[in-house]
């Protein structure tokens, strides 16, 4: 071996350790961010006498933080872009503390609201995670680290429930946001301590006007699937907010492609490497929210009904945690995957694995344990699935874009789960069955949720069939930026 071939090896090997830690660290940053969503949830039926204000107010404090999060996800991207992915990963976790600050010390619905807009901005976090791991990370740990961090959004929203859960039970339920605090101020302590600052910087002007347009636009969309079953889906008010997403996006879209520097590069999105990837995203979202959503009914609702399982939050919470934990387990196999036949192949394989766990809950679904099978099954093709989008995405945007191309691809997966909520809510909704003189969703309507989740799943799977064969590693070497590209600062 040559003296230089000696040296890289060593280099290599020592720099094996902080690359673990690199990636433990940032993993446990999009854990911490993804526990927010799950973490207001054993609260919900409460939240109206707690906050002194009626159910259809309370709601606010769930869709304040979807909106904020769709808003923050790409102009956060693009920050990272171009002022560095630390340095905005850091904002992300600080308003995240901000906003459970403000929850936890709230009694009514303003300051609770609030806080819960605070904590939605932080939802950015995962994709500039990812996106520090491309910068930062040797080429050969990039599709294991980048399918954990992708896989942190569900991992976080599973363990979260059963540990909301217990401390709801337990203690005072300020208690809940406290603890987002402290974990969110450790997180910063981490990312100071371990993470460096990516030295690719773009540079510019940033787009004010695209970000305010795509902002305008998607809180006109989400708020029209999140509302429109509570308003009625042929109400004046949803037909005005669905009317309005679509003409403020394509004036977006039409803006954005004049630009010299745009938000969103919508010439590069329009790749169909990027364009499928994103598609399928949105599928793969839409299936995996579908069983969040049904597990809980079906183990709260009655034992009398036939079907229902009477059990608690905790339960509930405790049999939906082994979901997260197989998404946690698969991303090596998921990085193992990608390098042998391509991230292509591991998006189809893990969308089919998640269409079979679908198929199979929809003749398991009488007890606990076939809940658990199925929730592992979905969980292990989520995990296959989602380690495989970044790489998709890395492999065809440049470095330079890479915050925001990721961004923008987690941004599809939370439209995919808006769209699943609004569409389970219709069918669970209409297909109801009378208990003690209550309309409870049906042990069909369940079904036919299951079966429409696989049914996402399986058009996941058709649209990754479109992307370009690859084979092996598709995410490129870190290059030294152009100079055009990339300035230099002290962090």
């Amino acid at each position: 071996m040559s003296a230089a071939s000696s040296r890289r090896a060593a280099k290599e090997a020592s720099a094996t350790p902080q690359a673990n830690v690199i990636v433990a660290v940032l993993a446990i940053g999009g854990i911490v961010v993804s526990l927010m969503q799950s973490l207001v949830i054993p609260l919900i039926p409460e939240l109206p006498e707690l906050l002194s204000a009626s159910p259809a107010d309370t709601a606010w404090a769930v869709t304040s933080t979807l909106l904020a999060g769709a808003v923050a996800t790409p102009v956060v991207g693009r920050l990272g872009d171009m002022h560095g992915k630390r340095r905005m990963l850091l904002v992300s976790l600080a308003l995240l503390v901000a906003g459970s600050v403000v929850c936890g010390l709230s009694n009514s619905l303003a300051p609770m609201i609030i806080g819960r807009v605070l904590q939605g901005l932080s939802a950015g976090a995962v994709s500039l995670g990812i996106s520090i791991m491309r910068d930062e990370l040797p080429a050969e740990r990039l599709p294991g680290a980048t399918a954990l961090m992708s896989a942190s959004l569900g991992i976080g929203g599973a363990l979260g429930l059963p540990a909301a859960a217990l401390i709801a039970d337990h203690f005072d339920w300020h208690v809940l946001f406290w603890t987002s605090a402290v974990l969110g101020v450790l997180s910063i302590a981490l990312v100071v301590t371990i993470v460096p600052e990516s030295e690719v910087r773009t540079g510019g002007r940033f787009d004010l006007v695209g970000a305010a347009g795509l902002s305008a636009g998607l809180i006109c969309l989400l708020l029209a699937v999140s509302k429109g079953a509570d308003w009625g889906w042929s109400s004046a008010s949803t037909l005005a907010l669905f009317a309005a997403a679509a003409v403020v996006l394509l004036l977006w879209g039409r803006f954005e492609l004049r630009v010299s520097a745009p938000l969103v590069d919508l010439r590069t999105t329009a790749r169909r490497q990027v364009l499928f990837t994103n598609l399928a995203s949105v599928a793969i979202g839409f299936s995996m929210f579908a069983l969040s959503l049904v597990m809980p009914q079906l183990l709260q609702l009655p034992e009398q009904t036939g079907y229902g399982m009477g059990k608690d939050l905790l339960t509930v919470g405790l049999t939906m945690a082994p979901m997260g934990l197989v998404m946690m387990a698969t991303a090596p196999l998921s990085a193992r995957v990608t390098k042998a036949r391509g991230p292509k192949v591991t998006l189809m394989i893990g969308a089919l694995v998640v269409a079979v766990g679908y198929g199979i809950g929809i003749v398991l679904m009488s007890a606990i344990w076939q809940l658990v099978v199925v929730g592992c099954i979905v969980g292990a093709g989520m995990g296959l699935a989602y380690g495989a989008m970044p790489a998709l995405i890395m492999g065809a945007v440049p470095v330079s874009e890479t915050a925001a191309a990721n961004s923008l691809n987690t941004l599809m997966r939370s439209l995919g789960t808006s769209f699943s909520s609004a569409v389970v809510g219709v069918v669970l909704a209409q297909m109801t069955t009378d208990f003690a003189g209550h309309a409870l969703p049906s042990e069909n309507g369940f079904r036919t949720v299951l079966a429409i989740g696989a049914g996402a799943a399986a058009l996941c799977c058709a649209l990754a069939a479109f992307l370009p064969g690859q084979q092996g590693r598709t995410v490129p070497m870190r290059t030294p930026a152009k100079p055009s590209e990339s300035t230099k600062t002290t962090s």
